[in-house]
């Protein structure tokens, strides 16, 4: 077990509000609400942040590695990277693929989770819309038949987190309310539903918006379509890709202003090439050109998921969005950790939880993660 440690003198972000010169005890793994024994180190954070680790609900891999095709080395050093840049809780998402493979794929990804490098698995596609594919390979499309779906999740061997899916797709609504019925997020995505159909998928249990904006009709005057009944109802969390590329500035300020912040989940929706590099990549069956940090399928050029690590979105949303620390915080950490059913451990910097956190500098560059009381990166070596 870690010794006790105590971080000191940073701006502490807290579920009620900023503590300056905040000071936070370590205990093993977990955060302490008691006092520092005499002799435990102090490490002093003057200048700096100290924010909860952050969670991706939504991700496809990085360091090279996908989490839809790589060995179990391979998933592990994308979770290794993206640890790197302070997710300290990730989902592995697949891409579409032929059921046998994504069955296989899930007993693979069950296993990772069940010892704790996993917080789960997030299906996006085979049930999705054709007309927004979006970087899924069109042949292996398939309706969202719930026998289907239940065939996937039993995969899963409980850790299935998510299925994304077009609702208005033949059994698209059966199978969201199954997926509800069994523990499972339904998230709304690659979708050409319109607004009343999207609305009665959120009566049937969906949750979720996947990306949104991305790979769903635009907002429109006469037809909303989905955009407007997922930002609307209560009920739903919407995915957001700020990585500058997914997202123009505004989209993300009318998500945020409609929205509120505690129901914004940042995503990075990364592939192979997050802090990696540029290059030629596969998701899935599916060639991608990484250029200038930028995915996209080298067949019809649409962008193949992104670069993005967290680290990066947070810094983006405070110095480019000038969106209050205390709403990034929640997009980033705690209102993922609460869909994930997991904010009891994660999520947030309060006494008993796992000591997953992140130090910032005063521009809002990673300098520090801390998971389960260990240093992951050490501030004190940056």
């Amino acid at each position: 077990m870690a010794p006790s440690k105590v971080l000191a003198g940073a701006r502490v972000v807290l579920p009620t509000g900023i503590v300056h010169d905040g000071r936070v005890i370590i205990d093993g793994a977990r955060i302490s609400g008691g006092q520092a024994p005499a002799d435990a180190p102090v490490t002093d954070l003057s200048g700096h942040w100290l924010v909860p680790g952050f969670v991706d609900i939504h991700n496809h891999g990085g360091g090279g590695a996908s989490f839809t095709s790589g060995t179990v080395e391979d998933v592990l050093r994308g979770i290794h990277t993206h640890r790197l840049h302070g997710t300290t809780t990730v989902v592995a998402s697949t891409v579409t693929g032929d059921m046998h493979g994504l069955a296989e794929r899930a007993g693979m990804l069950s296993e990772l989770a069940e010892q704790g490098d996993l917080a789960g698995i997030h299906f996006e596609g085979p049930f999705i819309s054709p007309c927004r594919k979006g970087a899924h390979s069109e042949e292996l499309l398939r309706d969202p038949d719930p026998a289907e779906v239940r065939k996937l999740v039993d995969a899963a061997r409980g850790r299935a987190s998510m299925v994304t899916l077009a609702p208005e797709l033949p059994g698209g609504l059966d199978s969201v309310r199954l997926l509800a019925e069994h523990g499972v997020i339904a998230a709304i995505g690659h979708t050409d539903a319109t607004y009343e159909q999207t609305q009665a998928a959120i009566d049937a249990g969906a949750t979720v918006a996947t990306h949104l904006f991305n790979a769903m009709p635009a907002l429109g005057h006469r037809t909303p379509g989905p955009i407007a009944a997922l930002l609307e109802d209560e009920r739903i969390t919407v995915e957001l890709i700020n990585d500058g590329t997914h997202l123009h500035p505004a989209s993300l300020e009318l998500a945020f202003h409609h929205a509120g912040p505690g129901r914004v989940a940042f995503i990075t929706d990364a592939m192979d090439a997050a802090g990696f590099g540029d290059g030629r990549y596969m998701l899935g069956p599916l060639e991608v050109e990484v250029a200038d940090g930028v995915a996209r399928l080298v067949e019809g050029g649409s962008i193949a998921g992104s670069t993005l690590t967290l680290d990066r979105a947070f810094q983006r949303a405070v110095t480019v969005d000038r969106l209050p620390v205390e709403d990034v915080v929640a997009a980033i950490s705690a209102n993922p950790a609460r869909l994930l059913g997991v904010y009891d451990r994660v999520g947030s910097l309060e006494p008993g939880k796992d000591a997953d956190l992140v130090v910032l500098d005063a521009d809002f560059a990673l300098k520090g993660v801390m998971r389960r009381g260990e240093w992951v990166v050490d501030p004190q070596l940056g």
